[in-house]
């Protein structure tokens, strides 16, 4: 039976703004033992978390934070400090340098890149991906001034030497890319393959209204429909655990030509009337294995 869970952040957390509260629907038929309750979560891990958002590196990055809500998230994707967690398509670093300290004292934080053989049949990009998650480690490094050991990087054909031990894998931003590209249903398997039997994956994407056309929901503009993406992952032996607001902006209009990169941070067009939106809708959603 579906039932409301309330979302609320502790005063622990240092931030520039409040943390507001949010409902999510649990759509478990049990109880489950993860699902704390927010207040629970910070009260283990608020100092942590706060630490790695307000580091001094970061500065340029909170800037971001009040449109990307990054304490709320962990929280929702009860992301624990001492957890081996995957970062599916690191792209700029914003995530990873928030959670390169977070997870950089008693974690481990891996990127995960796209398996190459089925993302290009072109060698040289081939080979490209396989360097950046040999980088990956170094580049955190850099971020953090953390010792590189501390993080790695694996590329999805490598799954299998890592089977089962991932607690969290987030997909943060990415899922319309490999949606695009008509590789999800391998990489979502693979990271599957990842996770330990009571792990979680945390997804967040730039949401499409109800009714899009196929042709604006598709990947192409940047934007999926809820429901497609949860239906997609039940297809590919995950179950809906939770869904949250705290990414939701109904200010997006989610109609744009140009797709979801005319609006905050990246304003391709320049327009005017987006400018001071923020950032894209986006759902957030935590999935479980289907056993």
């Amino acid at each position: 039976m579906k039932k409301l869970i309330l979302i609320a952040a502790a005063s622990g957390l240092a931030l520039a703004a409040p943390l507001l509260a949010h409902q999510h629907m649990d759509h478990s038929a049990h109880s489950e033992a993860h699902v704390l309750d927010t207040a629970a979560f910070n009260q283990m891990h608020g100092e942590a978390v706060s630490g790695a958002i307000n580091h001094p590196t970061r500065a340029e990055d909170r800037l971001r934070d009040v449109h990307r809500n990054p304490a709320e998230v962990l929280a929702f994707f009860h992301v624990g400090p001492e957890m081996k967690v995957g970062e599916y398509s690191p792209g700029g670093g914003w995530y990873s340098r928030l959670l390169g300290h977070y997870l950089g004292g008693e974690g481990q934080l891996v990127g995960l890149y796209n398996n190459p053989m089925i993302a290009t049949a072109d060698p040289a990009r081939q080979q490209r991906v396989r360097d950046q998650a040999a980088g990956f480690g170094a580049e955190v490094a850099g971020y953090t001034n953390l010792p590189a050991d501390r993080f790695s990087g694996l590329t999805l054909d490598k799954a299998a030497e890592q089977k089962g031990t991932f607690d969290r894998i987030l997909v943060i931003r990415a899922m319309h890319g490999i949606t695009r590209a008509g590789i999800a249903d391998t990489e979502i398997r693979a990271m599957r393959e990842l996770l330990k039997d009571d792990g979680y994956l945390g997804i967040v994407q730039h949401r499409a209204k109800a009714d899009a056309p196929w042709s604006y929901a598709n990947g192409s503009k940047g934007y999926l429909k809820q429901q497609d993406v949860i239906d997609f992952m039940r297809l590919n032996g995950f179950e809906l655990v939770a869904e949250s607001e705290i990414n939701a902006n109904p200010k997006d209009p989610a109609n744009h030509a140009e797709g979801v990169w005319e609006m905050p941070p990246v304003q391709a067009t320049k327009r005017a009337d987006l400018a001071g939106l923020g950032e894209s809708d986006r759902m957030t959603l935590l999935f479980k294995k289907a056993m």
